[in-house]
């Protein structure tokens, strides 16, 4: 069978398939001193025998908490002479144009230790000057004198010519072979100065950590018997061995909440759906993507720090295109200074946790809102509750400021969080130019399927589908994965002109040296396949357009096509074309993805009306209706084909999915719930 573990803010989950299709999952609490520790726990919890594993896929979330938490590694980085202060000098687009107290995000190494050598290229990876071999012996003795654990190198267009940066490698593992090496040409391809830079430096500083993490893994998953086909999640949405992730660990940046978004993508390939809204809220986060045609965007342009106010770190490696936000089951509320009710970003965790876990949480969370007004019940908590004790403190911290009764301050806890989620969800699709109605919402996590029966009203959405197993499901995405490899590399050409024969041996090349690494990594050649993209844009401009562009040899027609195609992607990008302006490309894109057999799924029998009454009736508070008694379903027990209307409760273990007023819900074939919100056009 085929395992995969998802490390989140609260709970580590791991979910199997075996050849039959049946799936089974659990759950156990995030352990953050040592992460693996929980991995552990839950393959334990599980049952499993490690002689049943096939294969073993991980989702990790040691790389963004080490760059958020600043608990990196002390890092020195080797630049071309005169761009000592790129990553001081940064980009001059403020984020928050009229703050004039703005601050520019400090960088991740001293100006101490970022010392300059002597060499050049020019802009088409010419040498200028050679490279001062002197120059790093002399940055190597002061990296050694301060304690340096890492070294980044990234020199002026070196992702044309890398020629530099690995003689520089080959000296520093000569004279220090101890030290953590990231040279900027091994992990981008993409021009961008600043953004190189700091990619490069981002995976120096989180490099030894990330390596550490996953040989303790490694070793635990060892002594379990567990020894073959390891693979970790990566931010593009495939899956990579445990040796590559240490070499480029940047890559795991977004490891866990993007194998939920390929999750969703490989669900509606089943059930037929192919345009999406992937929605995800867990213990600390919610996050979301769209998904167009069954396509996931994957972008290099991703932020981490990133707000209204602040301009954040570049991270330049592929990463699913996802908003992600500070609001989650364990988000906490609180009053700010202006006396209003905010919830999230700060989050109660694993430990202590919401106050209903009785861990000593005195902050009510949205978990505790939630099942103050019967949304969840005590009685699937693994602990005992204490209802008063919850009562407490959602008067003490909401109710009694504003001076209103528990129900309204749980309901405005509740309010809050949609309204955040909400504005999430927006960004992802109206202020990228799509119609939420021409979209279905997946919702997963534990706390998904909870809050989407009022975000889709409020959204327009038509249709919700919440997938089997749902607390658990970005780790059935990562089940569901193959491995995947994405080589970007500046090509940048204006089109009229263009050497067809150079552009077709470039991605002959691409391809090339992309099947050679799948082969290192024990795939055949014949489970290869690639996508192609090109990055256009109008010459002159700044920003680009992706589009896909057909396999083998490209010709004239084709050229004129993607013309054509790209004048009208570009409309619905930016509202406006311009068809007599000269166009350029900018980026070559290759997606090499090494297929792996995946686990089919098995149907669930059909419904029998015999017992198909609600477990229990409960009474639910509404924001307009008060209490009312609302039938609770056990999802164990509901066969395909069975409906019923709203308002309701399907309740599994660890999470329930909320229907109200008006809306139908029905079972799929495969044990998911379909859900029509009755949203007129």
């Amino acid at each position: 069978m085929r395992v995969a573990t998802d490390i989140g803010g609260t709970f580590t989950d791991l979910v199997y398939v075996d050849d039959e299709g049946s799936v089974g999952y659990a759950k156990s609490n995030t352990t953050p001193s040592h992460f693996e520790s929980g991995v552990i726990d839950v393959v334990q919890k599980s049952g499993l025998s490690p002689e049943e594993i096939e294969m073993f896929i991980h989702g990790s979330t040691v790389v963004i908490n080490t760059l958020t938490e600043k608990k990196g590694v002390k890092v020195g980085l080797l630049t071309t002479a005169g761009t000592r202060d790129v990553l001081e000098i940064g980009r001059g687009n403020r984020p928050d144009l009229y703050n004039f107290r703005f601050q520019k995000p400090e960088p991740f190494v001293e100006r101490h230790l970022r010392k300059e050598v002597r060499e050049r290229l020019d802009g088409k990876g010419n040498v200028i000057s050679e490279l001062s071999t002197d120059d790093i012996l002399q940055a190597l003795e002061y990296f050694r004198k301060e304690k340096v654990e890492a070294i980044a190198v990234c020199y002026l267009h070196a992702y044309i010519n890398p020629g530099h940066e690995l003689e520089t490698k080959r000296v520093i593992q000569e004279e220090w072979p101890e030290v953590s090496v990231t040279v900027s040409s091994e992990i981008i391809k993409e021009w961008r100065e600043y953004e190189r830079t700091n990619t490069t430096v981002l995976n120096a500083y989180v490099k030894p950590i990330a390596e550490a993490y996953i040989d303790r893994l490694s070793g635990r998953l060892d002594e379990l018997g567990m020894t073959e086909n390891r693979y970790i999640m990566q931010s593009n949405g495939g899956v990579t061995t445990f040796e590559n992730a240490k070499n480029v660990p940047i890559h795991m940046v977004e490891s866990g909440p993007v194998a939920g978004i390929f999750g969703a993508a490989m669900l509606g390939e089943l059930i037929g759906e192919q345009n999406m809204i992937a929605f995800d809220i867990g213990g600390t986060t919610a996050k979301c993507s769209l998904i167009t045609n069954g396509e996931v965007r994957v972008t290099t342009n991703y932020y981490i720090e990133k707000t209204e106010k602040t301009a954040g770190y570049p991270v330049k490696v592929p990463v699913v295109d996802i908003v992600e936000i500070g609001n989650g089951g364990g988000s906490v509320a609180w009053i700010d200074e202006l006396g209003s009710l905010k919830v999230g970003p700060q989050s109660a965790g694993a430990m202590p946790g919401p106050v209903a876990y009785g861990n000593g949480g005195v902050q009510p969370t949205t978990t505790d809102a939630n099942l103050f007004v019967g949304r969840l019940s005590k009685k699937n908590f693994e602990n005992p509750v204490d209802m008063d004790e919850v009562k407490r403190a959602i008067d003490r911290h909401v109710a009694d400021p504003f001076r209103t009764s528990t129900e309204d301050g749980a309901m405005g806890i509740i309010d809050i969080a949609n309204s955040n989620m909400l504005n999430a969800l927006k960004l992802v699709s109206v202020r990228k130019g799509y119609d939420p109605q021409d979209f279905t919402l997946v919702a997963f996590g534990g706390g998904g399927p909870m809050h989407a029966a009022e975000l889709a009203e409020e959204l327009g959405v038509k249709k919700i589908v919440v997938p089997n197993a749902s607390s658990v499901f970005s780790a059935w995405g990562m089940l569901m994965t193959d491995l995947r490899h994405d080589d970007i590399r500046t090509y940048n050409r204006k089109l009229q002109g263009i050497d067809l024969h150079d552009l077709n041996e470039t991605l002959k090349e691409m391809e090339s040296e992309s099947t050679r690494q799948f082969i290192g990594e024990g795939i055949d050649p014949s489970r290869v396949l690639f996508m192609r993209n090109v990055d256009f844009r109008y010459v002159g401009q700044e920003h680009t357009v992706k589009l896909p562009i057909p396999a083998g040899i490209l010709d004239g027609p084709q050229m004129e096509e993607l013309k054509a195609r790209f004048h009208e992607a570009h409309e619905k990008a930016y509202s406006f074309h311009l068809k007599e302006n000269e166009m350029e490309m900018v980026n070559l894109h290759l997606v090499g993805l090494g297929k792996v057999k995946k686990p089919r799924l098995s149907r669930i029998e059909a419904h029998r009306e015999a017992g198909s009454g609600p477990k229990e009736v409960r009474s639910v508070y509404f924001r307009n209706g008060g209490w009312t008694d609302v039938p609770v379903y056990d999802r164990e027990t509901l066969g395909a084909g069975f409906e019923m209307e709203g308002p309701a409760i399907v309740e599994e273990p660890n999470t329930s999915t909320l229907m109200v007023k008006g809306q139908r819900l029905q079972v799929d074939s495969y044990g998911n719930l379909i859900i029509e919100t009755g949203v007129k056009e």
